[in-house]
């Protein structure tokens, strides 16, 4: 029976290169239990197999292919999703500033800027937290705020907290990568058009340092609000989603929810929930590509780049590449502009960085686009370009609840 081919507990007992390679040739099998076994195995085997599982097979049958195709789409997916899950942080052992901050950045690889006397207490909690609900714990004790401007991707600038602020883990909600906190309310009250009037509720969204989103929508007929006289507080029908830009160069962004101007008089919105939906990058990866190879190709998970040409441009080069992604879907339809955010820049003949001076998009398609990054170069022969970017990307939707937002 297949049975006997089964993945081994991989808890205990790590996949081989020849248990791969046995459940691939299962897979052009003469039984169809075999085949499908075969499948199911390598697929249960988890993202490590993709390391031994080749692009395709000399011989495979037209069924074995496709079979091989599936395969490796459904370790590609799950090794992403793996790559997106949120860090869970303890704080066990932190019983100071220091200590606190050194946990983080053990799970995040973040640092922290500060110039604040790490000595401060910190309780700590056994309970694991997000990479948000952990730093805005730790702040809430130590009387500090995030400076957004302050920092780079890599780091995070902290500062005193102003007196009137509010504790930051009563104000925020946490749900998955995210961070979403109300900032300011305004109503409006329009007396010759009651349609024009409104409630607009500004917020803000933070995501995981490292995982800056491709694309943010908050589909407006989800979100749902309670007031605390009892009403209902509706979204605005004017649009179907909110659409939230990303930069790599900061943590977070500014937004407004629009809901219609509730009758009567609350006080607060005493519960408001909605859904976040995003596309998140998988592990980014260095595409080293040398411009003495014409037609170079490299793939990596979903990403292929090539290189299409290196040409001499009124005393500068222009090297066009294109990028492709198997089975782009919403990865390229709404949020192409992720590609170009990416770091392009070439090694020189001295292992010296050599910045862009611009680009231009020359092609696209469904799958892909094509580039021509401009650079000053002596050797280009010598010269390696580089291309650094998330391999693969995932949808992710998650549901967020926030409580006790005073009205104005």
């Amino acid at each position: 029976m297949f049975a006997q081919d089964a993945p081994p507990d991989q808890a205990n007992t790590e996949v081989s290169k020849d248990d791969v390679l046995r459940w691939l040739e299962q897979l052009d099998a003469a039984r169809a239990g075999d085949r499908r076994g075969a499948e199911k195995a390598l697929i249960e085997a988890g993202p490590d197999v993709l390391r031994y599982l080749p692009e395709s097979r000399p011989g495979f049958s037209i069924e074995a292919s496709e079979r091989l195709a599936r395969v490796r789409a459904a370790l590609q997916a799950s090794k992403t999703e793996v790559q997106i899950k949120p860090v869970r942080i303890k704080l066990t052992d932190a019983t100071t500033l220091e200590d606190a901050l050194e946990a983080i950045s053990g799970e995040s690889g973040i640092e922290f800027d500060h110039n604040v006397d790490e000595t401060m207490p910190v309780q700590p909690t056994g309970a694991p937290l997000s990479f948000w609900n952990a730093l805005d714990y730790v702040l809430d004790q130590t009387n500090l705020d995030v400076n957004h401007y302050g920092g780079t991707p890599d780091t995070i600038a902290l500062i005193p907290r102003n007196d009137a602020r509010r504790s930051r883990v009563n104000a925020a909600g946490y749900s998955g990568v995210f961070r979403i906190e109300p900032m300011s309310i305004a109503a409006r009250r329009v007396y010759n058009d009651a349609q024009q009037s409104g409630l607009n509720l500004s917020m803000e969204l933070c995501w995981q340092p490292g995982m800056t989103p491709i694309g943010i929508t908050i589909p407006v007929e989800q979100l749902t609000g309670k007031l605390d006289d009892g009403n209902s507080l509706k979204p605005q029908s004017t649009q179907r989603t909110i659409d939230i830009s990303a930069n790599q160069e900061i943590q977070f962004s500014e937004f407004y929810l629009p809901f219609e101007l509730p009758t009567g008089n609350p006080t607060k919105i005493e519960s408001l929930s909605g859904t976040i939906e995003s596309l998140l990058p998988g592990k980014r990866h260095d595409f080293e590509v040398p411009l003495s190879q014409l037609g170079f190709k490299k793939t990596v998970d979903a990403m292929t780049v090539q290189l299409e040409r290196v040409q001499p441009n009124g005393g500068i080069y222009e090297v066009r590449f294109t990028v492709e992604i198997d089975d782009a879907g919403d990865a390229l339809e709404s949020h192409r502009q992720w590609l170009f955010q990416n770091e392009v820049f070439v090694i020189d003949s001295k292992g010296d960085r050599r910045e862009n001076l611009g680009y231009e998009l020359y092609s696209r398609s469904e799958s892909g686009v094509g580039m021509g990054y401009l650079f000053e170069l002596d050797k280009p022969d010598e010269a390696k370009l580089i291309y650094r970017s998330p391999t693969s990307v995932v949808r992710d939707s998650v549901d967020f609840v926030l409580h006790d937002i005073a009205l104005p």
